[in-house]
């Protein structure tokens, strides 16, 4: 259910442009798919000879209550 996914992963560019990336039910697992994210944009950013920066964000959203 939509509602149970609390934590949302955003990415956030040079331009301060912010995309949902996804929904996730816990921190824990949001933070993990950041890191693999953020891992590959870190190796690009490496090869272009650019400082590696992070570029996702994760926020709590209030859950959607049900309407009758």
């Amino acid at each position: 259910m939509t509602s149970d996914l609390v934590w949302v992963l955003i990415r956030q560019d040079d331009g301060a442009n912010r995309y949902r990336v996804g929904r996730y039910a816990t921190r824990a697992e949001a933070e993990r798919i950041a890191d693999q994210l953020d891992g590959r944009s870190r190796q690009v950013g490496q090869e272009q000879g650019g400082a590696p920066e992070r570029r996702y964000v994760i926020e709590r959203v209030a859950p959607r209550l049900a309407q009758a």
